[in-house]
């Protein structure tokens, strides 16, 4: 068994070329059946993700980040969209050997971040997401 949604409060990506990472992650995120819940000029939200653009003192970031897949013709699609949208190959859709049924595709973003998609297999969730509600005062 495995807990999820436990860890990550939220990720923080900065982007070199703002216009580039809001296309290439609107188009992965649209097979991934996940919308932008937030956006402005220069910056978008997804969920726990933020991107904004990185000014001239600001390095990009890089980290691997990997996105949940409802199943495997899911991942095949996120790296037929990342592709699509200038995304680079960094190893095609198909299973790993993580553990069974581990079954994934790994893109670089404009900046070169790792960017993952993952099918862990059947199984059952608990949730689909987690609700957070602020208390009244």
């Amino acid at each position: 068994m495995y807990h999820m949604g436990r860890l990550i409060d939220h990720v923080h990506l900065r982007t070199r070329d703002f216009e580039k990472a809001r296309v290439f992650y609107g188009a992965i995120l649209a097979v991934l059946g996940i919308p932008f819940t937030a956006s402005g000029d220069d910056w978008f939200q997804v969920d726990e993700l933020y991107v904004d653009a990185a000014d001239a003192a600001t390095q990009p970031t890089h980290v691997h980040l990997a996105f949940q897949a409802a199943n495997a013709e899911m991942v095949a699609a996120f790296h037929r969209a990342a592709l699509d949208a200038d995304g680079v190959d960094n190893g095609g859709p198909g299973e790993r050997p993580y553990h069974p049924g581990y079954y994934a595709a790994f893109v670089l973003d404009p900046d070169g971040n790792n960017i993952e998609a993952v099918y862990h297999g059947p199984n059952t969730r608990s949730a689909a997401s987690i609700l957070i509600e602020p208390a009244a005062l």
